[in-house]
């Protein structure tokens, strides 16, 4: 009798430990995607603020030159068209974008704005700068729009500015 009760007791530790690992890695299962995207997002900004040529309304890399390029074969030709009006312009505005939103990704900080953010940078490049790419799936800005819908739903609450601050809130109430 006493071998049925300890492998009873047994299964019954597995199923527990086996419930507690599942449990522990649902929390933490955003925090690799934030990592990877608040990363690639800081990356390309700063890529971009430390390249000269790629605020260039024309020339080679150019930002100017990479919307007159697409302009034709995108979905929003007006977004471009707008983007066209100060290469510059826009170019910052892209590249200061992506780094708000990676480094609000990375510290959890404003998580679901950040990754609004990212969404919405990405949504335009797909829209603009990879529309073209056939099939689609071979286009990474449909697949980083993707990648930001997650984190957009479900915000950063493990390991995140946002967590200290709303236990804080908690605290302080």
């Amino acid at each position: 009798m006493t071998g049925r009760a300890d492998r009873t007791n047994d299964t019954t530790g597995r199923r527990a430990a086996f419930a507690r690992w599942k449990a522990l890695g649902s929390r933490y299962a955003l925090i690799p995607l934030r990592l990877f995207l608040g990363i690639t997002f800081v990356y390309a900004g700063l890529d971009k603020l430390t390249d000269s040529a790629f605020f260039a309304a024309d020339g080679s890399g150019s930002i100017g030159e990479t919307m007159r390029a697409v302009r034709d074969s995108s979905a929003i030709p007006g977004l471009v068209d707008l983007a066209l009006k100060s290469p510059a312009g826009f170019g910052y505005a892209i590249a200061f974008g992506e780094l708000a939103v990676g480094i609000g990704t990375l510290i959890g900080l404003y998580a679901r704005v950040a990754a609004l953010g990212g969404a919405l940078i990405s949504l335009s490049l797909w829209l603009t700068v990879s529309w073209q790419v056939n099939p689609y799936y071979l286009g990474n800005d449909l697949a980083y729009l993707m990648a930001w819908l997650p984190l957009l739903l479900a915000g950063a609450s493990e390991l995140s500015a946002d967590r200290l601050l709303a236990d804080r809130r908690r605290r302080i109430s």
